[in-house]
């Protein structure tokens, strides 16, 4: 993480300035269309956000917990590949840089180009990245292109696609993985953490490995989800801070919220994946912690740390969910 500038703090600060002044009772009728709109399963052909008020209130109400959920899926992929950085990055339906915000956080000296359909979003997209102090963002190509079957993506490193499957048809979707598989080394696809979102998920991993990348994250291994269809479906949650403008748009009291999002990385280069992930929040009992884990070779399972594991046992006791299971140090003394 770039460790001079918080790019969490820097987002919270161009979005108060930039959105100061926003009407209240205009922003929550916009907040409430896009909820809907984000709730719903009607994929659209045509752009979410119409004007500068959809995108001002979607800035608010969404790219905080857009910027913390892909920012955990990238601290995946850097845990999985620590000495491999991206040259060029591609945000796919970026809309107002989320996505590429947190790339930006992750790694220096890249060029990004935000890709989306809706020019009003990528208006204040470039209003936002030119306040906000980070190279990566400032020097950023933010170009108008229609996220659909005939998107045709040149040669990158890293390319991203956050929130954006759930507007697509199906077919769209499809040729937008492809798309993504064809062109980068690295794709990151993050979804809201629903059994719809993570069924998109599942249908976007096994396009990447069915055209020859590698799942690097979450999953420790690239063959089949050991979920059965229909039983559960495998999510994560990052915390969000909310600053006083994202409490008002939302109508929240509360200093912060969790995003909950399901994820997958997948690479062309071979990544170090994680023997085990914790995929639920630990249970804290006297004496011993209850992990529940997808593992490498075992599918899913649960392990039980106890106080006779000694140091295990206090790492289990600071392990969250998303994390891998055992931290790397205990498997680099193996």
């Amino acid at each position: 993480m770039n460790a001079t500038l918080p790019t969490a703090e820097a987002l919270r600060a161009a979005l108060s300035g930039l959105l100061d002044g926003l009407p209240p009772k205009q922003a929550g009728q916009a907040v409430d269309r896009l909820i809907a709109h984000y709730r719903g399963t009607i994929p659209t052909d045509a752009p979410v956000l119409r004007d500068r008020s959809d995108v001002a209130a979607y800035a608010a109400y969404r790219m905080p917990a857009t910027f913390e959920a892909v920012r955990a899926a990238l601290d995946a992929l850097r845990a999985a590949a620590p000495d491999w950085a991206p040259a060029t990055h591609t945000d796919v339906g970026g809309g107002t840089g989320a996505a590429s915000w947190a790339v930006a956080g992750a790694w220096e000296g890249h060029r990004t180009t935000v890709l989306d359909w809706a020019e009003p979003a990528l208006a204040l997209g470039r209003e936002l990245a030119a306040v906000s102090g980070l190279p990566a963002l400032r020097t950023a190509e933010w170009r108008r292109a229609r996220i659909g079957e005939d998107l045709d993506l040149a040669p990158t490193d890293l390319v991203t696609v956050s929130y954006v499957l759930n507007e697509l048809t199906g077919r769209a979707r499809t040729a937008l993985i492809d798309a993504a598989a064809a062109a980068a080394r690295a794709v990151v696809v993050v979804e809201a953490g629903t059994p719809d979102g993570y069924a998109r998920i599942i249908d976007a991993r096994d396009r990447l490995t069915a055209a020859g990348l590698t799942v690097a994250a979450p999953c420790p291994h690239s063959g089949a989800c050991p979920i059965e269809p229909g039983t559960d479906w495998c999510h994560f949650s990052a915390r969000v801070s909310r600053s006083s403008l994202h409490r008002k748009v939302k109508g929240g009291t509360l200093p912060y919220e969790d995003e909950k999002f399901s994820y997958v990385v997948a690479t062309r280069f071979a990544p170090r994946p994680v023997t085990a992930r914790v995929t639920r929040r630990p249970q804290i009992r006297k004496g011993q912690v209850l992990l529940e884990l997808c593992t490498r070779d075992e599918g899913l399972e649960r392990a039980t740390v106890t106080k006779r594991h000694g140091e295990l046992y206090r790492a289990a006791r600071d392990t969250d969910w998303g994390d891998a299971w055992p931290p790397r140090q205990f498997e680099d003394r193996s």
